[in-house]
């Protein structure tokens, strides 16, 4: 091989590796600036979906189904009694006091002319109740009626 080439192969060599350095040496470019408007898409990142607004329970032969639901923080509840089904009276736990959600008993929060917090209680038989719950936390409830039917309510 001629001094020549050899001359050439390392100037080749050299410019490679200062190339190669000199791109290595650079900072990170900076994120750019996200100038679209336009909501995001939905990503798939593990993180837990917002809890609905509103769910309904149905109650028949069977007790309550679905037996839990999970509604976010302000959410509503419909209980609706299935055709057929026996007498639904839907109450907040334990029975018979039904003082779990709001802290007033059966006999105080369904007389006649009360007027504190909303009670997590129909107060009588019906075919549908509907309650938004504003207080977060697990909440029990039962067919006062048939207090073995039970179900829960999970607010986010």
């Amino acid at each position: 091989m001629k001094t020549s080439s050899i001359v050439a192969v390392v100037v080749a060599v050299v410019v490679i590796a200062g190339a190669v350095w000199w791109l290595m040496s650079q900072p990170a470019a900076a994120p750019q600036a996200n100038t679209n408007t336009q909501a995001p898409a939905a990503v798939a990142d593990n993180t837990t979906p917002a809890a609905p607004m509103s769910a309904t329970v149905t109650y028949g032969a069977n007790g309550f189904s679905p037996s839990t639901v999970t509604v976010a923080k302000g959410g509503t509840v419909t209980f609706v009694a299935a055709a057929g089904a026996d007498e639904m009276w839907i109450a907040s736990n334990p029975h018979p006091i039904h003082n779990a959600y709001d802290g007033t008993t059966l006999s105080q929060h369904c007389a006649q002319g009360y007027s504190g917090p909303a009670p997590f209680d129909q107060c009588s038989a019906g075919t549908s109740f509907s309650f938004t719950f504003n207080q977060a936390g697990t909440w029990g409830y039962h067919n006062h009626g048939n207090h073995s039917d039970t179900g829960t309510v999970v607010v986010q």
